[in-house]
């Protein structure tokens, strides 16, 4: 018995012994430093996340401008561009709306006015026509105007998820005309204003179908990416002259682009999303290690943090996959609404 007892406590030495010497080789003293500095820097990402998204104020926008100067909007006549126009005339911004249709352009400029007791101008141009003509018209209209902030709200995406080799060369065309020229064009008139006064803030619109490559939204997903790279590049030339530059991120918002009607969590309205962006100027929000960028609201800033940080990231094939079979089920699902649509009207 004594033998037993004294063979378990010779056991338990060499294997406490054994654990000491194990704990105690650089290699593995190496690994317990990454694994506990890994999970610290992911603790410090989600705090700065909360801090950025629900704790900590954005720039107020009467940084750029003082009341009265004037705010461009493109886009402006629905949804996410009608809401931006809104609320900066709330805040005592006169208006600039540039969008295609005069009448919805109109009846926003009488609301403004009515409700605001701002200035407003509006200009109906088709961005996908891309004519200078339209371009031309709206330098004339803002040379002397103070114009400190721009949003280019402008965008188109696919009608439907469709494969690109069977997208229409017009939807194509189109896409890139207005997502990326056009945003390219408007800014380039108001940018060299707003060096001159070295003040200013451009916003630009943008989509998680820019940060995370979307099949059957091939087109579309690729001119946001286009906007997330030349909008980072522009923040760098700009900021030495006082103008800020910030790409706003955001996943589903009710709107006829998104073509969802009902509100959630997840899929706010514009005047709720449009709020969060004003608010968090400055902010990353859920976009952090993006230069120039900003995630604002909440729900979107968490998914996008999340995708960013606990998955193998956007780029990741299994992320991609997962990305195109949600989008072929919306494909079907829309196909087949078409087709019983076609049957009622026949």
């Amino acid at each position: 018995m004594a033998t037993s007892q004294k063979m378990a406590e010779t056991a338990d030495g060499m294997m406490h012994s054994l654990t000491e010497d194990t704990w105690a080789t650089p290699t593995t003293q190496l690994f317990a430093f990454i694994g506990v500095l890994w999970l610290s820097l992911k603790v410090f990402s989600f705090w700065r996340l909360i801090a950025s998204l629900f704790i900590l104020p954005g720039t107020s926008l009467s940084t750029f401008g003082k009341k009265g100067s004037w705010a461009v909007i493109t886009g402006a006549s629905d949804g996410i561009g009608k809401e931006y126009a809104l609320q900066l005339a709330q805040k005592g911004f006169n208006i600039v709306l540039v969008s295609r249709t005069q009448s919805k352009l109109d009846t926003l400029a009488a609301e403004i006015q009515r409700m605001c007791k701002v200035q407003c101008k509006t200009l109906a141009m088709d961005f996908a026509a891309n004519n200078d003509s339209d371009f031309a018209k709206l330098k004339q209209m803002v040379q002397e105007l103070d114009v400190s902030i721009l949003v280019n709200n402008v965008g188109l995406s696919h009608s439907i998820p469709v494969p690109f080799a069977e997208t229409p060369e017009r939807e194509v065309q189109d896409i890139i005309t207005i997502n990326c020229m056009g945003t390219l064009r408007v800014s380039q008139l108001i940018a060299p204003g707003m060096v001159r006064r070295k003040n200013g803030l451009i916003l630009t619109m943008a989509s998680f179908g820019g940060i995370l490559p979307t099949p059957l939204l091939a087109t579309y997903s690729g001119s946001k990416a286009f906007l997330q790279q030349w909008s980072s590049a522009l923040s760098s030339e700009l900021a030495p002259h006082g103008v800020k530059v910030q790409l706003v991120q955001s996943y589903l918002v009710t709107s006829a682009m998104s073509k969802i009607r009902r509100s959630s969590a997840m899929v706010p309205t514009p005047k709720q999303f449009v709020r969060a962006a004003l608010g968090k100027i400055g902010r990353s929000g859920g976009a952090q290690g993006v230069a120039a960028t900003s995630t604002p609201y909440w729900a979107h800033g968490i998914m996008h943090w999340a995708i960013a940080t606990l998955t193998p990231g956007p780029m990741n094939k299994y992320v991609i996959d997962v990305n195109k079979s949600m989008h072929e089920d919306i494909r079907k699902r829309a196909l087949r609404k078409a087709e019983r649509d076609g049957k009622k009207s026949s």
